[in-house]
């Protein structure tokens, strides 16, 4: 299993190497900024993110490399949170071991440019709170899994209280500040677009179910 920094190797690098078809693991550390060289915006930043960069918060939502890779067809490709769910956590990297081919597990990383109320102290609850709120699912596609069980879908339906997550990081609730208006639309904007994303994962899951 290889850890990855995709600012340092680049998606093209990553997605180059998936796509390749040969029996590589690969294990990405999502922090939603470029935490490596400062905290940057990228890609992987959410809507209403304050990062370098993007100090009126981040207007478009983040890539979602899952989906990317599930597109291919034959990668195993996982989101999980270790914090909120390490059941699956485990089962998920011993299904991407187990699999012939390549395989992607996308891990959610509280790190210190979130700025969580307490401290990374408390990363593990954090994960908790993103995978209960809906602001982070948790799921499985393993190609070889039998017809009607490619897709698994870990996650519960969103419990409510998203936008308090949301302000529970100074990455967020900095924009209340500075620019109270512009945060109210972009925050809303957020939650929708994970709300959005729970119910794609919702069909996703039925289609696999019912082919």
């Amino acid at each position: 299993m290889v850890a990855v920094s995709l600012k340092k190797n680049g998606f093209g690098g990553v997605d180059h190497v998936l796509a390749s078809g040969n029996d590589v693991n690969v294990f990405v550390f999502d922090t939603e900024v470029y935490s490596n060289t400062g905290g940057q915006a990228s890609k992987a930043s959410n809507i209403g993110q304050v990062a370098q960069f993007a100090a009126a918060g981040k207007e478009i939502k983040k890539k979602s490399l899952a989906e990317i890779a599930m597109s291919y067809g034959y990668i195993y490709v996982a989101q999980v949170a270790m914090g909120a769910n390490p059941a699956q956590t485990l089962k998920a990297i011993q299904e991407a071991e187990a699999y012939k081919g390549p395989s992607l597990i996308i891990g959610y990383a509280p790190c210190e440019m979130h700025s969580i109320k307490g401290g990374m102290v408390n990363c593990q609850k954090e994960m908790k709170k993103a995978v209960d709120c809906g602001y982070w699912n948790l799921f499985r596609f393993n190609p070889d899994a039998e017809k009607g069980k490619k897709f698994t879908l870990d996650s519960k339906e969103p419990a409510g209280g998203y936008q308090e997550f949301l302000m529970n990081e100074a990455r967020y609730s900095r924009l209340t500040r500075e620019f109270p208006d512009r945060a109210e639309v972009l925050f809303k904007k957020n939650e929708q677009a994970a709300m959005d994303r729970y119910a794609h994962l919702l069909r996703l899951k039925n289609m696999y179910t019912e082919e």
